[in-house]
């Protein structure tokens, strides 16, 4: 079975692993400043924060806000449900918006028809990979959160992604284009944010051992300053991630090359709509190749893909149709792409002739 999401990793992460393991690191430790530094360098961010999941680094994202109790954050529904759990989990309520058919991103537009009286923030999802115009959002007055799970190697007009708005989180996890096994991150341009991420995630200890200290004869003690569940990151991951961030660019090749292909090959099929490419001076991370199939044929190709062994998959449901929430929301472009969307086998272990596969298969379906 050609698996539809998937990770590149081999001797270097070995040998990043093992020399963790040799220096009996297997917490938090050089690594993670090492990853850290490296992460911050090559995306230009002022601030990074590496964490032990995107969806923690979400919760943490909504907590760094300090909205009252019920705040509205706007979140587009077209996504997973960690974007809507960090707001409950933070005591207030996702108020679920809309997306654009062609990019799967929420728009101005969009955001604009789910703001209230009671929004106090702004959560935008950059959804495959493709860049949301973040700057365009700065007209609603309110903090924009950026999650950009999906966008490591994206840009918007030259500035990474994740770094547009006011606080950024990313996703390391088993599948992503940078692939950790478990992990996250987060980054803000405000350094009292960026040093209270620091704090929050080790339980909201402000400072722990010698230095926390006001009676050095007593090391031990410390000061908690938050309620906050332990976010921290192992060395182990950490090590990982410095592998895969020195190959990043090889695998975004890959990447790239196996969507110029898909773009190719399926532009002749009039049945299968294919995913946007990113804007002129935007750059994409082509973390999925999602297509769309009107006129209710996807369940049927996504069997047909099945049965010649090709696994192909929705990832994102519309989570304003998810009874827990309790919207009332009536999102057509989210409904009609849960109806329509599929994603294709899209990541840098396929092989050439995985991909001549699935280009076959494709292109055999009688639509």
């Amino acid at each position: 079975m050609i698996n539809v999401f998937g990770s590149l990793v081999g001797e270097e992460e070995l040998e990043e692993v093992r020399s963790s393991l040799k220096a009996q690191w297997l917490g938090i430790g050089p690594k993670t400043a090492s990853f850290e530094a490296a992460f911050a360098q090559r995306l230009d961010l002022p601030h990074f924060t590496l964490l032990d999941s995107g969806s923690n680094a979400l919760y943490m994202a909504v907590k760094l806000l300090d909205l009252p109790p019920e705040s509205e954050v706007v979140v587009p529904s077209f996504t997973w449900i960690s974007c809507a759990h960090a707001a409950v989990l933070c005591g207030c309520r996702p108020a679920f918006c809309d997306v654009d058919y062609e990019t799967h991103n929420a728009t101005v537009e969009t955001i604009s028809r789910a703001l209230t009286k009671k929004t106090r923030a702004i959560m935008v999802v950059h959804y495959g990979g493709l860049p949301v115009p973040v700057e365009k959002l700065a007209q609603f007055g309110l903090p924009v959160i950026e999650d950009a799970a999906h966008a490591v190697d994206s840009r918007r007009q030259g500035r990474a992604c994740g770094g547009l708005g006011d606080i950024g989180i990313y996703s390391f996890d088993a599948v992503k284009n940078l692939a950790m096994g478990e992990g996250g991150g987060i980054t803000t341009k405000d350094p009292a944010r960026a040093a209270r991420a620091r704090q929050l995630r080790y339980c909201g200890i402000g400072k722990s051992g010698f230095e926390a200290s006001a009676n050095k004869d007593r090391w031990w003690e410390y000061n908690v300053t938050d309620f906050f569940p332990k976010m921290l990151p192992s060395d182990i991951a950490a090590s990982i991630g410095l592998a895969q961030l020195r190959k990043l660019d090889r695998m975004q090749a890959r990447r790239r090359q196996l969507w110029d292909l898909y773009q190719k090959e399926f532009s002749s099929l009039p049945w299968l709509l294919r995913p946007q490419e990113a804007a002129e001076g935007d750059r994409h991370s082509y973390f999925t190749y999602c297509i769309r199939l009107p006129g209710g044929r996807r369940d049927a190709f996504a069997k047909y893909l099945y049965q010649n062994g090709i696994y192909s998959t929705l990832r994102y449901h519309p989570l304003h149709l998810n009874p827990i929430y309790q919207s009332q929301a009536k999102l057509p472009v989210c409904e009609r792409l849960n109806e329509e969307a599929l994603s294709l086998p899209l990541h840098p272990g396929i092989s050439d002739a995985d991909a001549a596969d699935i280009i076959q298969a494709v292109k055999k379906f009688r639509a």
